[in-house]
């Protein structure tokens, strides 16, 4: 009976710690976007076909990397309390010289929860992690400023410069 009374308290302490994490979960994002730095084109067109005229692809006021980037997956949980937890695989290079390779690049996050200007750039350490050789990096962090609601939330992951690399997917309700 002893045993029988003590698995039941760790299993209701249990499933009461995970909804207690779970009623602090802000917003969690399942998969990623690699950048493409251009998001437009515009005429007059030169005559050898390319365009004088390019739009960037600026996201919420933060610009994009100088190429094209990739990412295989990304999972990240973000709580009311700001901690941020990311798991990114494969992000790499998609063109160029130096594709599929991980550009010695050293990634941190932001979360941005303003649909329009002024925005409000919410990052862990802008020291970064590396990327491993495959493009695979885990973040555990705390955002400052801590996010008090997110109605709009966008997570971009950015290099040591400020350039963003990868965005997440905000996961549905059912997802989180």
């Amino acid at each position: 009976m002893s045993k029988q009374l003590t698995l039941l308290v760790m299993v209701l302490g249990l499933a009461v710690h995970v909804g207690a994490e779970e009623r602090g979960i802000l917003v969690t994002f399942n998969g990623g976007i690699g950048v493409d730095p251009v998001s437009n084109v515009a005429a007059p067109a030169n005559a050898d076909g390319t365009f004088q005229n390019v739009v960037r692809n600026i996201v919420r006021g933060v610009q994009p990397g100088g190429g094209p980037w990739r990412i295989a997956d990304l999972k990240a949980t973000i709580t009311t309390d700001g901690r941020v937890r990311i798991t990114g695989r494969g992000l790499l290079l998609a063109s160029g010289n130096r594709i599929g390779q991980n550009g010695n690049q050293s990634v941190f996050a932001t979360l941005i929860c303003e649909s329009a200007a002024p925005f409000i750039e919410r990052s862990t350490a802008p020291t970064g992690v590396a990327l491993s050789q495959n493009g695979d990096f885990r973040i555990d962090d705390v955002l400052s400023p801590v996010p008090s609601g997110c109605a709009s939330p966008v997570l971009l992951i950015r290099n040591l410069s400020g350039a963003w690399f990868a965005a997440g997917i905000v996961a549905p309700i059912g997802e989180r």
